[in-house]
């Protein structure tokens, strides 16, 4: 039976020594680049495929970054695992995901429940000796993430923030984007609006929301109780939420929902019972998914640069495990897109002062034509 060549082999026949072979083929440490084409050679011409249990137990690393999600389908969390997928095999690392579906929504219907699969499947990804680990996930509060960056694997958040490492969260200025969402609507001629928040215990959810009723208020506008549903950031939840407020009559001329799904669930309601959007409701949504433009009419909506984050997120990471130097952006500003599924309103003709943001480090808002 053929023998399995090692490393030894490699270094043997490209005529260096077993430490320089192994730099070579991990990419840890330097070599010259002529030694680096020998080494390269060698490994075609010996078919050599590395031990990945040798070199973890060599270097103390697997080679392996895990990430958990709520689910993996869908248009939030699918590109973010692609993305995340990309930097690591630029990286010659692997993925390992868990993720915590059947619960519900975003959040889990069950909030005890949800946020139990989240810290389970964060752990699962810890005993599975990945060597940091990615988190998006609306159940934990900031006391959970404290309590994992405790433990042994590196530890980076998405789409969330905590003041106690705030270098290790990647996200976007959720309490801005709630305020474009509200500036976009009433520079449109909009004020007698109705919306559809996702679950109030989403920490992003809470800050878009408490960001775009804030903003109405400073023009002089307040959405009564009876125009707000909730809708779970699913499809069934925002067709249910539009019916709801299309049984309380349409006293609205514009609906914001809090992301994009139910948003597109709204707008199908609304056709099934005759009303025209733009044409007799404008629909703005929340995220900016793949399937925004899309839809008919397509999708106007306020983009949060998920992937973006997600891919520096995993940058960081990569740096923090591994000691390397890859470019870390920091900054996810999110912007409104206008598409077909808002026209003007009542009040089209009356001016609308920029946007108030009274919190020094928000950037300015971006509006997207």
């Amino acid at each position: 039976m053929t023998r399995t060549p090692t490393i030894a082999d490699v270094a043997r026949l490209a005529g260096v020594g077993k430490g320089t072979a192994s730099r070579a083929i991990s990419g840890n440490g330097a070599v010259a680049p002529e030694t680096l084409q020998r080494v390269r050679e060698a490994v075609a011409a010996l078919n050599f495929r590395p031990s990945n249990a040798a070199r973890a137990l060599s270097t103390k690393r697997t080679g392996m970054v895990g990430i958990y999600v709520h689910d993996f389908a869908g248009d939030f969390f699918g590109p973010i695992l692609q993305a995340v997928d990309g930097e690591l095999r630029g990286a010659n690392r692997h993925m390992v995901a868990a993720n915590g579906c059947g619960l519900g929504g975003m959040g889990g219907a069950d909030d005890a429940d949800s946020r139990q699969r989240a810290l389970d499947g964060i752990r699962f990804l810890i005993e599975r000796e990945c060597d940091g680990v990615l988190v998006v996930s609306n159940a934990l509060s900031s006391e959970d993430l404290d309590m994992l960056w405790r433990e042994k694997a590196p530890l980076v958040v998405l789409n969330q923030t905590s003041s106690s490492r705030p270098e290790h969260c990647f996200s976007t200025d959720h309490e801005l984007a709630g305020r474009l969402a509200a500036h976009a609507l009433l520079q449109q001629g909009h004020r007698e609006l109705a919306c559809i928040s996702g679950l109030q215990t989403a920490p992003d959810n809470a800050l878009r929301m408490a960001g775009f009723h804030a903003e109405l208020a400073q023009h002089g506008v307040v959405i009564p109780a009876s125009r707000q549903r909730e809708g779970q950031f699913s499809f069934d939840g925002g067709h249910a939420a539009a019916q709801a407020l299309l049984a309380q009559g349409l006293e609205f001329s514009a609906l914001f929902c809090a992301n994009d799904t139910m948003a597109m669930a709204a707008i199908a309601c609304l056709s099934k019972h005759g009303l025209k959007v733009p044409d007799q409701l404008s629909v703005l949504g929340f995220d900016d998914s793949v399937l925004a433009r899309y839809t008919t009419p397509a999708l106007s909506t306020v983009r949060v640069p998920s992937v973006d984050m997600a891919a520096n997120g995993c940058r960081f990471l990569l740096n923090l495990c591994y000691g390397l130097s890859l470019p870390v952006q920091r900054e996810f500003p999110p912007e409104v897109v206008w598409r077909d599924s808002v026209r003007p309103g009542p009040h089209a003709n009356e001016s609308t002062p920029a946007v108030q943001v009274k919190v020094a480090r928000k950037r300015s808002p971006t509006l997207k034509a």
